[in-house]
């Protein structure tokens, strides 16, 4: 199935936020407050003052008290992972050039915002849920890869400290050191067939926006003992709405903020209890 142009894909995002800002939703409990896992999509950013997928913004999350960070794994051409997501340098540096076509000296020199995935690990492991998508592209040395990958998240122990997440699920079958039980696939329009994947595959569930994902697909998964993400997520109505449908992870662009909103939550109630 061809992947959903970015374009269409930007104005269906802004579309589905619009509509269910607007849906008014009903406030979960403060335990179903507290226990919301939300989590900050490439870290949290603004792309003016501070950048996707770079410390600064895995930071911010940090200091906002989310839960987790999802970020992005790409290879140089000296076969240093490191967080980014695009597979060129147009959209955030304006210039051409592909991440794969630079070494790591390069990039520390030359785009020096960019982090390697060894410093993410070590400055967030264990502190923040890490989940950690892999992109499709060309691995020149598969087995190296996967066995760098396996020594920089052995410090962690998958499913309590990190999820491997891609869009194409066939990258799973390259990362034989973890187990399936953490490999979570991300569905586009293709929820459907991601869903029977992850069941018939016992992987971790499935995490697809919050429009796609029905009630009756995450009970599904639910049932098979899995769990299921939605985002992105970027109004308190929304918010409401997936806190109640029981999802266990809350992907958003803005997670400060969605926190924030649970805290108050949390505490309104809190107060209301004590007086």
């Amino acid at each position: 199935m061809m992947p959903v142009p970015a374009t269409i894909e930007r104005h269906y995002q802004r579309l589905s936020d619009w509509l269910f800002a607007r849906l008014p939703q009903s406030p979960p409990t403060s335990r179903q407050a507290q226990q919301c896992r939300i989590v900050a999509h490439r870290g949290q950013h603004d792309g003016v003052a501070v950048m996707e997928n770079t410390v600064p913004a895995f930071d911010a999350a940090r200091n906002a008290g989310v839960w987790g960070i999802e970020l992005d794994v790409r290879w140089t051409r000296d076969l240093e992972p490191v967080v980014f997501h695009d597979p060129d340098c147009r959209r955030l540096f304006g210039e051409p050039t592909r991440l794969a076509e630079l070494s790591w000296g390069e990039i520390q020199s030359r785009l020096p915002t960019i982090p390697s995935l060894l410093r993410v690990i070590e400055r967030y492991g264990k502190q923040l849920h890490l989940m950690v998508c892999v992109k499709p592209e060309i691995y020149p040395n598969p087995t190296y890869q996967r066995d760098l990958l396996r020594d920089l998240l052995s410090t962690l122990s998958p499913q309590s400290d990190y999820h491997l997440l891609a869009i194409d699920t066939a990258l799973f079958r390259h990362l034989t050191f973890a187990p399936r039980e953490c490999f979570l696939p991300i569905a586009d329009v293709n929820w459907r067939e991601l869903s029977r994947q992850a069941i018939t595959q016992r992987y971790a569930g499935i995490a697809g926006h919050y429009w796609l994902i029905t009630q009756a697909r995450i009970r599904q998964h639910q049932r098979y003992g899995q769990q299921t993400g939605t985002g992105f997520v970027s109004s308190r109505n929304c918010l409401f709405r997936e806190i109640r449908r029981r999802v266990d992870w809350v992907f958003s662009n803005c997670a400060a903020k969605l926190q924030a909103i649970c805290g108050e939550l949390a505490e309104g109630t809190t107060r209301s209890s004590q007086a």
